[in-house]
């Protein structure tokens, strides 16, 4: 935990005690789930996770408030080959502590968070401070030790501006860790154009080179990322992210990343409405500038369907043309009157590229077949 946890923590304590319980907001979220994968030695793997959350909110006046969010992440699961062998593995992390203070037009959040923004759903160039895996119907995602500040526009346009200290594992399309003792910061401008919006958004962090071979262990590497995004409405959806992130000492051809997403949705009158979305996704490593010489060529299709009230059925396909791997995951999900179950198949190969897998979920490479039962509270 770090300072900036601690003094999030501390402060809810004592606003608890001074105000009182009127306010506060406890509820959770629990899963518990079965994955079967034949190709795995350790074939079995029966688990749960249990997020309970802590919400107190003040209102300082009739545009203002003061809230306060904790929450932990109480995971446990048992991983096993009936009659062979087995492994358990089990923790306790925090999963958001954080401080808000908002009114109508802004507000100003320190803690651990989540920070989330960018038009692309699948293959997603601007996923720069979560690993949100599209594949996990839950979208659990570890935080980021920040402050983050935002103010609206009346016109719906929007600035962000923060800043990060504490992290260092990699995030989205990250080639190395983070230094975790350099600050992080950057920000974001999103404004509305005709039929649709874009966004500017810049970041500055330190890159650790602790896992990059031929390179001293520790040797800070300062690196600038810069992105466009837009997003349309035209009969169908339309949108593009584009990322340059750029390292200010030679690493070879991660020196230099270039990714582009371009993506498009529709809903097909069929039944009750068939929706499409589609992502193309290019990324390039190069040691020089916009070369595109170490190209990636990815394809992301999501399909889904309700098929009643309760009942609902999706499809993800990712397809990687430069090394032939097609990735295939499909879930039916019902709603229960107090559950949320899941039936999902899949096929993982051994290598994914471009796709964002979530630590918090466990993906194994060949197919496999997963239960999945959700309560909230």
């Amino acid at each position: 935990m770090t300072a900036l946890t601690r003094i999030v923590w501390i402060l809810m304590l004592l606003v608890v005690q001074t105000y009182g319980q009127k306010g506060l907001v406890f509820d959770g979220q629990l899963s518990a789930f079965g994955n079967y994968s034949p190709d795995s030695e350790l074939d079995i793997l029966i688990g749960a996770r249990y997020i309970p959350k802590l919400d107190y909110a003040i209102p300082l006046d009739s545009t203002k408030t003061l809230d306060f969010q904790v929450s932990a992440d109480i995971y446990g699961a048992t991983l096993f080959s009936p009659f062979y062998k087995g492994e358990a593995d089990g923790y306790i992390d925090p999963y958001r502590i954080w401080a808000r203070y908002k009114g109508r037009q802004f507000e100003i959040r320190a803690g651990l968070q989540k920070i989330d923004f960018g038009v692309a759903t699948l293959l997603r160039p601007l996923q720069w401070f979560n690993e949100i895996d599209p594949r996990d119907p839950l979208g659990l995602t570890d935080g980021v030790y920040a402050v983050l500040g935002r103010y609206y526009f009346l016109n719906n346009a929007n600035i962000w501006i923060w800043g990060l200290y504490g992290n260092e594992n990699t995030r989205g399309f990250d080639t190395l860790k983070t230094y975790k003792y350099d600050p992080e910061f950057g920000g974001r401008v999103q404004f509305p154009v005709p039929k649709g919006e874009l966004g500017i958004s810049y970041h500055h962090r330190t890159a650790d080179s602790e896992d990059l071979p031929g390179t001293p262990e520790f040797e800070k590497i300062p690196e600038n990322r810069i992105a466009l995004d837009g997003k349309w409405d035209v009969e169908i959806g339309l949108w593009f992210e584009a990322s340059y992130i750029h390292k200010s000492k030679d690493v070879g051809i991660l020196t230099n990343q270039t990714l582009l997403n371009l993506g498009m949705d529709y809903t097909f009158g069929i039944g009750s409405g068939l929706n499409a979305v589609v992502e193309h996704l290019i990324t390039s490593f190069d040691t020089d500038p916009f070369q595109f010489v170490n190209n990636t060529n990815l394809t992301a299709l999501h399909l889904t369907y309700p098929l009643g009230l309760f009942d609902n059925l999706s499809v993800i396909v990712y397809e990687d043309w430069t090394l032939s791997n097609t990735t295939f995951f499909m879930s039916y999900e019902h709603q229960f009157k107090k559950l949320t179950g899941y039936v999902m198949a899949y096929y993982n190969p051994k290598i994914q590229r471009g796709i964002q897998i979530n630590d918090l979920i466990n993906v194994f490479a060949g197919p496999g077949f997963r239960l999945m039962l959700v309560y909230n509270h």
